[in-house]
């Protein structure tokens, strides 16, 4: 991670923008979802954090589903495929170029496959057999596709992998370890099954037009960036991460690593040193360009498994009571369940539904959302502890809902 010095004062408005527009990505992906809205919130952190994500859970859990509406609403190339025991490389990767292969060299055509895709998601990652895993692993690594005489530069922005389980074999598992972050599904609860029920039945939401995104420079004729300008704000705030300020939160971020592992929490060296990219891809998708204890609540991410996530979230209960995120709501609050989290999500919740509501004519079911969103901040919150922003929604909501 570089560190370049960049004053605390208010982000650029362009940084706040990008990050808006991408938290406007996740929350169009996630509706109509149940339970899955972190899954697409950890994708979009590991794309501007520049690293991968391995989702783990049973069959029929939605995890690629998750993915492929993320990808569907950042638009750019989208790429999908099942592993199994028998799957060629060339099913991945392209391939042979026939005309080149006439002509004595051995290069392979990519057009439409894993190394030209923007998004990738790969079920059943672990089924894939040496040779396809060891190209593979050049990939993630390095953005780069080597194979023959092809020599690729990729514009893949993030992995997902998918398993049904982590795999038990000591090689797999060091493969498993190219995929920092971890998010770990289960079924959604039976206190939701309506909730799913309905859901299923509504078709996929098609990409939405959405707005944030302004002028870089009002005055520069060049300047491509609009409100639809996904995948480039997703560039321009993995770049900002790039550069995000971390020296001030460095002595919190090596107690808390110090913590897991003494709690018997594994977190080699180069998890340890990957880490510093989630925390910086934390800050800037809240807006800002310099790293605080608000941005910790990624580390629990880190842990290999469901039970050392736990343990995570526990061992460093006081270091991210505080944590949230504006655009990663959902992910922040499951991570540190912290109040400032919480506070976070209800008060973006809510501002969707009031949204929503103004633009639906008078109907029971919009009102009863209401109703629940009120009932869930006042279950959260004791009057006087209401932050002032959640304050403000719910006064709303309570005016919604009263009788006209």
């Amino acid at each position: 991670m570089t560190h370049t010095s960049i004053p605390a004062e208010a982000p650029p408005v362009a940084l706040r923008q990008d990050a808006e527009l991408i938290a406007g990505v996740v929350a169009a992906a996630g509706r109509g979802m149940v339970d899955r809205e972190t899954v697409a919130e950890v994708v979009a952190l590991c794309a501007v954090a520049g690293e991968h994500l391995l989702v783990v859970g049973p069959p029929g859990t939605a995890k690629s589903e998750a993915v492929r509406r993320v990808a569907g609403q950042l638009g750019g190339r989208y790429f999908e495929y099942l592993l199994g025991r028998f799957t060629e490389p060339n099913e991945l990767f392209g391939p042979v170029d026939l005309r080149s292969l006439r002509e004595g060299r051995v290069e392979f055509e990519t057009a439409g496959m894993l190394p030209e895709a923007d998004v990738a998601f790969l079920d059943e990652v672990f089924l894939g057999s040496t040779a396809v895993l060891n190209t593979l692993l050049g990939l993630l690594n390095e953005r780069v596709f080597r194979r023959g005489g092809t020599v690729l530069a990729s514009p893949l922005r993030v992995c997902v992998g998918a398993a049904n389980h982590l795999p038990e074999d000591p090689a797999l598992a060091a493969f498993a370890d190219r995929f920092l972050a971890r998010v770990f599904v289960d079924p959604v609860a039976d206190a939701r099954l309506e909730e799913l029920l309905e859901a299923g039945r509504r078709p996929a939401p098609a990409p939405v037009a959405l707005h944030g995104a302004g002028p870089t420079d009002p005055g520069g004729p060049d300047d491509r960036r609009g409100p639809d300008d996904r995948l480039g704000a997703l560039d321009r705030l993995a770049a900002a991460a790039r550069n995000c300020e971390l020296d001030g939160v460095t002595p919190l971020l090596a107690s808390a690593l110090r913590r897991l592992r003494a709690a018997g929490v594994p977190v080699g060296d180069r998890r340890a040193v990957r880490s510093q990219r989630l925390v910086a891809a934390a800050a800037v998708l809240d807006g800002r360009t310099v790293a605080s204890a608000r941005d910790l609540w990624v580390l629990p991410l880190v842990a290999s498994t469901a039970d050392t996530q736990a343990l995570a979230r526990d061992t460093l209960g006081d270091l991210i009571e505080k944590a949230a995120n504006q655009s990663l709501t959902h992910a922040a609050e499951e991570l540190s369940r912290s109040s400032a989290a919480r506070a976070e999500r209800l008060a973006r919740t809510g501002a969707a539904l009031l949204a929503d509501h103004r633009g639906l004519p008078e109907g029971r079911d919009s009102r009863l959302r209401l109703e629940a969103a009120l009932r869930e901040i006042d279950a959260g919150f004791a009057p006087a502890d209401l932050p002032a922003a959640l304050a403000g929604i719910r006064a709303e909501l309570v005016t919604a809902v009263a009788p006209s």
